[in-house]
């Protein structure tokens, strides 16, 4: 089927006005704000930067009688491991997220928009600087919209490389000046968000897929994908596969389809061994589970994993789980913010325990207690990174305790399992 994200030559202003760019923006501002959030929920729409919430449902909850500014936040602080399907958009179709902001900010009535950058993100945000400034040569973003008498200004935001800026609080935190760390909810960010005002905050890729949904229909968005998941998604694939990158595809496809099909399978000598669906946060599938699997929110969770992201880490047969994890442990250990107790000492437990077992000095009770105080962490912080710490190493224990318990026993994984590590 047709890509709806990822086109050719539409990089540029000229390249996106060519291929019917800025056509929805103009669609929209002749419609009721209310007519395109409906617009959006009919889509079926689901956020895509891992929560999956709908997105035309989200919009909603702004308070219809809310006085004073209203923003919107797009959520390009792509920190995931794994995960590189923002970046694609913001470098080869910025003009698509842009359009779909000022749709949103219609949508919402917000005048003010932010697009908050990872901040290693420096020549993109270069680029996305440069498409605004087109934009707002055209009257696309500024001050009366194509003569709707709607304002929109926007700006980019670079953030300081921060994991936990991610989270959409922690986000609007960083926003404003302060330290990146999470709020309490309630009150949403929808209620009382950046600067205290009424705000929606959207993932890039979610934003890029509005402006094809107003131009075509949400019937016609819907039509893509399966039901509970449709449209489109970006699949980032990492590992030892053939053709690893970044692939548009319709929800609901098999993930054996992409991995043997799309990436041309392992490389030549791999067998599959695992796989980490949604970036390195959701729980891991064994190779029979994967191969088994459609790539929809539904059908993931029935298997016990999640969508995510997309950032589809495949897992050959010469990786050690230990140590893979040990890696995955000491990422999410540097970036907890610390502000919750079971996070920052949790994080920081499973870190030591894992460089027990892969350095050799582990007992038995260890691997027991990775999954008591991954148990002790899930559910019980103010965001969701001790349970994206938490999630892996139950999953991890639970489907490949034997290289746990050889570590512990013999300080190696058993010979069919052994990692070159």
């Amino acid at each position: 089927m047709e890509n709806i994200l990822l086109r050719d030559k539409v990089r540029d202003l000229e390249g996106y006005f060519a291929c019917g760019g800025y056509r929805a923006l103009k669609k929209a501002l002749a419609m009721k704000p209310a007519d395109v959030t409906e617009e959006v929920k009919k889509s079926g729409l689901r956020g895509r930067g891992g929560a999956g919430f709908p997105t035309g449902l989200k919009w909603s909850f702004i308070p219809k009688d809310a006085q004073g500014p209203r923003y919107l936040v797009c959520n390009a602080d792509e920190g995931e491991p794994g995960t590189f399907k923002d970046r694609e958009l913001l470098l080869k179709n910025p003009h698509a997220l842009i359009e779909g902001m000022a749709i949103a900010g219609y949508a919402i009535g917000a005048s003010r928009g932010y697009i908050y950058v990872r901040g290693e993100f420096a020549a993109e945000t270069a680029l996305l600087d440069k498409a605004i400034g087109d934009a707002r040569a055209k009257g696309f973003i500024g001050r009366n919209l194509l003569g709707s008498g709607f304002d929109f200004e926007l700006s980019t935001h670079r953030g300081a490389g921060a994991y936990i800026c991610g989270e959409e609080t922690a986000l609007l935190e960083s926003l404003e000046g302060f330290k990146g760390q999470p709020r309490l909810k309630p009150p949403f960010p929808a209620v009382k968000g950046l600067f205290a005002a009424p705000t929606v905050i959207n993932n890039v890729e979610t934003l890029a897929a509005v402006p094809a949904i107003i131009e075509r229909g949400g019937e016609w968005y819907a039509s893509i994908g399966v039901p509970k998941s449709s449209g489109t998604k970006l699949f980032c694939v990492s590992g030892p596969v053939d053709r690893p990158g970044v692939y548009e595809l319709p929800l609901g496809v098999p993930l054996r389809d992409l991995i043997e099909k799309t990436c041309g399978g392992l490389k030549a000598g791999k067998r599959l061994k695992a796989v980490i669906p949604g970036g390195s946060s959701v729980p891991v599938l064994t190779a029979e589970e994967a191969l088994k699997v459609n790539l929809d929110y539904d059908s993931l969770a029935a298997a016990g994993t999640m969508l995510g992201s997309g950032g589809v880490i495949v897992i050959d047969d010469s990786q050690c789980m230990v140590k893979l994890l040990q890696v995955l442990a000491r990422f999410y250990h540097h970036e907890s913010c610390g502000q919750c107790t079971p996070c920052r000492e949790g994080c920081g437990w499973i870190e030591k325990l894992l460089d027990r077992l892969e350095g050799g000095t582990g007992t038995p009770a260890d691997i027991d207690t990775l999954v008591s105080v991954a148990e002790g962490m899930t559910g019980r912080t103010i965001c969701p990174l001790a349970d994206a710490m938490a999630m892996p190493v139950i999953s991890f224990v639970k489907k490949f305790r034997a290289e746990f318990e050889a570590h512990a026993a013999g300080r190696c994984c058993p010979p069919e399992a052994a990692g070159k590590h």
